[in-house]
C-alpha cells in the first residue's frame, strides 16, 4: 500500500462516505472566502497587567469603533461610553448599576438590545461554526438565535423581543450581560502576537501569563526578560539571581512570594546578617506606589546580597563557558580594595562601593558557605513552584525566538550583524551559527535547558545558554556590547555603563539590509515586514516606530511605566485586519477603577501602515494555505471513492 493510499484510508476515517467529505470541501471552501481575521501585536508588557488587561479588553479600540459603526449619532458619547465600559468591565459595572438604577428591568432591556447589536457586528467576518465555538455554553443557543438574521419569521422585532424580555423576567439578564460583553471581547480579536518581554519592572507578569494562558488563540515570541525566568524556572542558578535582582530592584518581592509561592526568608536572613552594618546606598529600590517603605531597608540589604552573589554565578558561567568570549565581564578580580577602584579596559574608575564581605580577593568568584545554603534553597523555590513551572511551560508550548506568520516576521529584539550588515558569527560550544541558524539554534538549547532529563552536560549547556541569551552580545534578544550590571551599581562614571548597540541598529533603516535578513527566513520582499520591540521607541524626541518605510515595524512604545517618561506614550498596538495595518499609539492607563467608575480609556491615535490594495481572506493568510492543502487532500479522498479504490460508507 502507498504511503498516499494509508494517509487517505486514515482521512477516510473522519470522513467515511462522498457525502461527508463533499460537506468538508464546500465548508472550507467558503471560510476561504471570509475577510481575514483581526491580529494584534503586543510588545514588552513588563509586568503591565492593568493595561494589558483593558487592551485586550477594548481591542485597541476596535470595540469603540463597532460602537460608532453600529449606532452612529443614534446614541450620545455619554451612551456610548457607558455601553464600552459595560462590554469592557460587566461584572463591575453591573454591581454599581444594580445600586444606581431605579427602574433595572428598562436598562437591562436597553442594555441587551445594544449589545446584541454590538454582538452582530463582531460576528459578521466570521463562519456561524466558529461563532458558535465561541459561544459561552449555557446561553450558546439564545445567543445563536439573537445574532441570527430569521429570514422565516414575519414579526422579527416582537420574536427578538420576547426572547429579551424572558431572559429578564427569570432573572437571568445579568448573566446574560457578562456573557455578551465577554464574546465580543474576544470576537474583535482573532488572533494575539505577544512580541516579547512578559516580565520585569512592573508588578503583574504572572497575572498576564494566567490570562495568557487562558487566551482563545496566542503565540510568543521570547524577550530576554522572559529567558531570563524560563532559565530560573530550569534551575539555572544565574538565572535566579538575575530575576532576583531585578525583582528587588522594582520593589517586586510580591511576584516572588505571592503571586509564585517562593520563600524569600533565606536570601532575607542572609543579607540581614551580612549587611547588617552596611546602608547598601548604592542599590535603592525603584518602587512604585504600591510599595510598603518600611521594607525598604531590608530590601536594600537583599538587593546587595544578590547582585553579589549574581556577578559570582557570572563569573562562574564566564569561566566554563570561554565560547562566549567575555572574559572582559570578569570584573570582581579586577578591584584594588586599597585605592578603591577597579580597570575596566585599560581604564581606572573610583567605586562607590567596596563592602564586600564575601568576596575572597585570593578567588571572587567562589561562593561563601553561606551563599551556596541559599542559592541552593531558592533553587529548590523556584523548581517547585507549581504556578511558574506551568507559566513557563505554556511559554514554551506557545513560543518560541522568532515566528514566520502571515507574510511577517516576528522577533523581540534583532538579527545581530556585523557592521557592514553580514550577519553575525556566534560561537556556542565550538560550533558557528548566524542568520536563522543562530535562532534555531539558541532556541533548541533554551528547550534542552528546560526538558532534557537524561544528558546532564546538555541540559546544563541549555541553562547557560539561557543567561547567554540574556546577556551576551550575539543573543538577538539583548543586541548590546556587554550587560553593564556591575558599573551601573558601583561606578559613579555613567560613561562606564554605556552599553553599545548591535549594529542592526544602525542598518534597520536600508533596505537592502532588512530584505536580506527577511530572505533568510523564507519571506518575499515584497509586502513583508519585520515586527519587533526591546528597544522603546521615544517619540517625545521624535523618533517613530516606522523604520524603513514601514518594512520594520518597533512596537515597544512604553507599556512599562518605567520607560513612559522617556517615550511620552504609553505603548503601541499593532493591528493588521483585512483592510491593512494600522499602529496604535496609547496614552498612560489611569487605572483599572477609573475606567470603571468613570468610563475613563485608553485614548489611542491611529496612524496607517499599510493598505492593502484589495480586502484580504482567509485564503490570503497561513491557515488559508493550510485550508487548501486539506481541500486538495479531502478532493483525492473523494477521488478514491469515485474511482472504488476505497469504500463509500
Amino acid at each position: 500500500m502507498t504511503t498516499d493510499l494509508k494517509l487517505l484510508k486514515q482521512l477516510s476515517k473522519q470522513y467515511p462516505s462522498i457525502a461527508s467529505a463533499s460537506t468538508e470541501i464546500v465548508n472550507l471552501q467558503s471560510i476561504l472566502n471570509l475577510p481575514a481575521g483581526t491580529e494584534h501585536f503586543l510588545s514588552d508588557l513588563h509586568g503591565e497587567y492593568e493595561q494589558f488587561d483593558h487592551v485586550l479588553k477594548n481591542g485597541s479600540g476596535a470595540i469603540r469603533r463597532k460602537i460608532d459603526e453600529g449606532f452612529g449619532n443614534t446614541l450620545t458619547q455619554r451612551d456610548k461610553r457607558e455601553l464600552a465600559t459595560l462590554i469592557y468591565y460587566p461584572e463591575e459595572r453591573l454591581n454599581i448599576v444594580n445600586e444606581e438604577e431605579e427602574n433595572l428591568d428598562d436598562w437591562y432591556k436597553i442594555m441587551l438590545h445594544r449589545l446584541v447589536q454590538v454582538t452582530k457586528r463582531a460576528a459578521s467576518k466570521y463562519t456561524r461554526s466558529k461563532v458558535r465555538k465561541a459561544l459561552p455554553k449555557d446561553f450558546a443557543y439564545v445567543i445563536e438565535e439573537l445574532i441570527t438574521e430569521k429570514e422565516e419569521i414575519e414579526d422579527k422585532e416582537r420574536y427578538y423581543n420576547e426572547i429579551i424580555h424572558t431572559i429578564i423576567r427569570i432573572g437571568r439578564a445579568r448573566e446574560f450581560i457578562v456573557a455578551l460583553s465577554e464574546l465580543i471581547q474576544r470576537l474583535v480579536i482573532d488572533h494575539l502576537h505577544i512580541v516579547g518581554d512578559i516580565y520585569d519592572r512592573g508588578p503583574g507578569p504572572h497575572i498576564i501569563m494566567d490570562t495568557l494562558m487562558h487566551y482563545h488563540s496566542v503565540d510568543i515570541q521570547w524577550g530576554n526578560h522572559d529567558i531570563s525566568w524560563m532559565g530560573a524556572a530550569a534551575g539555572s542558578a544565574v538565572c535566579i539571581a538575575t530575576v532576583l535582582r531585578f525583582s528587588l530592584r522594582y520593589g517586586n518581592l510580591n511576584i516572588l512570594e505571592e503571586g509564585y509561592g517562593i520563600n524569600m526568608v533565606p536570601l532575607a536572613k542572609f543579607a540581614m546578617e551580612t549587611y547588617a552594618d552596611d546602608d547598601c546606598k548604592a542599590f535603592e529600590i525603584k518602587c512604585g506606589a504600591g510599595y510598603d517603605t518600611r521594607d525598604m531597608a531590608l530590601d536594600m540589604k537583599m538587593h546587595k546580597a544578590i547582585t553579589i552573589l549574581q556577578l559570582k554565578l557570572e563569573g562562574q558561567l564566564i569561566k566554563r563557558c570561554p565560547c562566549f568570549k567575555l572574559e572582559n565581564r570578569l570584573l570582581l578580580d579586577k578591584i584594588d580594595y586599597k585605592k578603591k577602584t577597579i580597570c575596566i579596559d585599560g581604564v581606572s574608575y573610583s567605586l562607590k562601593d567596596v563592602n564586600f564581605p564575601t568576596v575572597d580577593p585570593a578567588d571572587p568568584y567562589d561562593l561563601s558557605q553561606e551563599e551556596y545554603v541559599v542559592m541552593g534553597k531558592l533553587k529548590q523555590a523556584f523548581l517547585h513552584s507549581e504556578k511558574l513551572q506551568k507559566h513557563v511551560r505554556f511559554l514554551l508550548a506557545k513560543g518560541g525566538l522568532y515566528k514566520v506568520h502571515n507574510g511577517n516576521l516576528l522577533y523581540h529584539g534583532c538579527m545581530p550583524l556585523n557592521p557592514d550588515g553580514s550577519f553575525m558569527s556566534v560561537n556556542l560550544f565550538g560550533k558557528e551559527y548566524s542568520g536563522r541558524a543562530l535562532y534555531d539554534a539558541l532556541e533548541s538549547y533554551v528547550r534542552k535547558g528546560f526538558y532534557a532529563t537524561e544528558d546532564r552536560e546538555e541540559k546544563r549547556r541549555g541553562q547557560d545558554i539561557m543567561w547567554y541569551i540574556w546577556a551576551g552580545p550575539g543573543s538577538p534578544v539583548f543586541g548590546k556590547d556587554k550587560m553593564a550590571t556591575f558599573e551601573s551599581y558601583f561606578i559613579k562614571d555613567k560613561a562606564a555603563a554605556e552599553e553599545k548597540k548591535n549594529s542592526y541598529y544602525a542598518l534597520y533603516e536600508k533596505e537592502e539590509v532588512l530584505d536580506k535578513i527577511l530572505a533568510e527566513f523564507g519571506l518575499d520582499k515584497s509586502g513583508a515586514h519585520i515586527i519587533n520591540g526591546h528597544v522603546p521607541v521615544q517619540v517625545k524626541k521624535g523618533d517613530t516606530p516606522l523604520k524603513c518605510g514601514g518594512k520594520l515595524l518597533v512596537i515597544d512604545g512604553g507599556f512599562s511605566k518605567a520607560y513612559q517618561s522617556k517615550t511620552g506614550i504609553a505603548g503601541y498596538t499593532l493591528i493588521a485586519n483585512s483592510h491593512g495595518m494600522y499602529l496604535m499609539a496609547h496614552e498612560p492607563f489611569e487605572s483599572k477603577e477609573a475606567a470603571i467608575i468613570k468610563g475613563t480609556d485608553i485614548v489611542s491615535d491611529s496612524l496607517l501602515v499599510e493598505q492593502y490594495a484589495r480586502r484580504r481572506f482567509v485564503a490570503d493568510t497561513d491557515i488559508g494555505a493550510e485550508l487548501k492543502e486539506s481541500i486538495a487532500d479531502l478532493e483525492e479522498l473523494l477521488k478514491a471513492y469515485r474511482d472504488g479504490v476505497l469504500k463509500d460508507k
